[in-house]
């Protein structure tokens, strides 16, 4: 079957040249040049286009009485501003595209090809010059002018009682969080990201446990080292070689007392080498399945893993509070933050202002019923406010779709499951959102346990690994 097809496809290629080839021929006989067309087909192509004018502006007709209003009713304050500048340039638009069009297509009729008329030239004209020029700047300047004011005010700084809500992105989810009673967001920091702690909000407990796995994690790496049979053997070796080298960096001369010391000293250090060199023998012959064998690729980047490792736990070890204007600790600030997932809810009629953030890579917050949208940026919080003034239960209503939602989406290819990172966005009345709000979770960290770590012990901590450090190089 494949063949045949095959066949087929390779006859017609070489029946197209064929006809190609005769066309050209019969050009040639009739004495004529390939490009020369008579009149009769120029004025025929130019009725054609007339004809072709005709129906795509009929098309248009269609298409805008069947679509009506291309975008959904807004359900924003703003979004009703930014729908007048959308129809503003659709108003613009469509006498533009149906008279540049027109003069087109008109043009290539009536003056369609004829040899006994020759065109007229010239090369410049002011007056042309000015008038496409001199009124595109003007309608874009409006353009331009008008969207800058909207920008701005959806920019702008939030009114005292706006409610500030978080969406923060991750491929390929979205969190939602509120800042709780305390009206201040706990701080972030990609350092503090854990398992049960996945917006890496800094408070005490997250320290502690960020600290407790990074150190489990080092020593396991001290642990794979200590038993690295290679690296074993080099130190035995040193060591022996070491030990043979007799005063262990003392010369024979000096007061007496001195070699005393310098003797002692010796004495005592070969007795530390002697002791380590045993418990090396005996871990080599006895360490079983503990010992590793490594290659030094494999040593090399262990050892750069615990590098790396210790400077995220110097980052965490680094982070120091501080106390908000309304006299909040930022260590305690994020314990009462309520964080949501699978969709959130809004209030109608009360300005939103919405800040983002982003774990990995650039992201962007979509609503399209609210018109609404703003990049997520890594290490970049972004802002935007909003007043949503159509409930969902309304706005069900008016589309007659009872299972209708707002929805948050991503607007920006992230990655391969892109298309699914999406959260419904539920508008409430006042009183039905504040009795939602009261039933959401606040951050697991609340019920911190006693004795957890303080920014001042964690302050300790990072000088007693310092010093565990130093005793262990030396």
């Amino acid at each position: 079957m494949n063949f045949l097809i095959l066949l087929v496809v390779i006859v017609g290629i070489v029946a197209i040249a064929q006809l190609a080839k005769v066309s050209d021929l019969s050009v040639r006989l009739s004495g004529r040049r390939e490009e020369d067309i008579s009149h009769a087909d120029t004025r025929l192509i130019g009725s054609m286009f007339v004809v072709f004018y005709l129906v795509l502006m009929g098309a248009t007709v269609y298409l805008y009485r069947y679509y009506g209003n291309m975008l959904p009713e807004s359900a924003s304050a703003h979004g009703v501003d930014l729908d007048w500048l959308m129809n503003f340039n659709w108003w613009i638009i469509t006498p533009v595209f149906v008279l540049v069009n027109g003069l087109l297509f008109f043009f290539a009729w009536k003056y369609a090809y004829d040899p006994n008329r020759k065109a007229t030239f010239f090369a410049h004209d002011n007056r042309l010059e000015l008038i496409w020029t001199v009124i595109p700047s003007i309608v874009m300047a409006v353009i331009i002018i008008y969207g800058l004011k909207t920008w701005a005010q959806i920019t702008d700084a939030p009114s005292e009682d706006a409610l500030h809500i978080e969406l923060y992105s991750k491929q390929f989810d979205w969190s939602v969080r509120y800042p709780g009673a305390d009206g201040e967001f706990g701080q972030g920091n990609y350092n503090f990201i854990t398992s049960s702690n996945p917006l890496g909000l800094i408070t005490r407990a997250g320290s502690a446990e960020v600290l407790a796995t990074l150190q489990e994690k080092i020593d396991k790496i001290d642990s794979d080292l200590a038993h690295e049979v290679g690296l074993l053997h080099a130190e035995r070796e040193t060591l022996k070689a070491t030990m043979g080298g007799g005063d262990h960096g003392h010369d024979d001369h000096g007061h007496d007392d001195h070699d005393h010391d310098g003797h002692a000293h010796n004495d005592q250090w070969k007795a530390i080498a002697e002791q380590r060199i045993a418990e090396i023998d005996h871990l080599l012959a006895h360490g079983g399945d503990a010992l590793l064998i490594w290659t030094d690729a494999k040593i090399e980047t262990q050892r750069a893993k615990k590098h790396r490792l210790e400077r995220h736990r110097e980052r965490v070890l680094d982070v120091k509070g501080f106390e908000f204007d309304s006299g909040v600790d930022a260590w305690e600030a994020g314990l009462d933050d309520q964080i949501v997932k699978g969709e959130f809810h809004i209030p109608v009629g009360r300005e939103v202002e919405f800040v983002f953030r982003s774990r990995d890579v650039i992201h962007s917050a979509y609503m399209p019923h609210f018109r609404a949208q703003m990049n997520t940026v890594p290490g970049v919080p972004t802002r935007f406010k909003m007043t949503p003034i159509i409930t969902t239960d309304s706005m069900r209503t008016i589309l007659g779709d009872p299972d209708f939602n707002y929805i948050l989406l991503c607007n920006k290819i992230c990655g391969a499951a892109h298309f699914n990172m999406k959260m419904d966005v539920v508008v409430d009345s006042p009183e039905s959102y504040e009795a939602w709000l009261a039933e959401q979770e606040v951050f697991v960290s609340a019920d911190e346990p006693e004795g957890e770590v303080s920014a001042e012990a964690a302050g300790d901590s990072a000088e007693e690994l310092a010093s565990a450090e130093h005793a262990k190089s030396h």
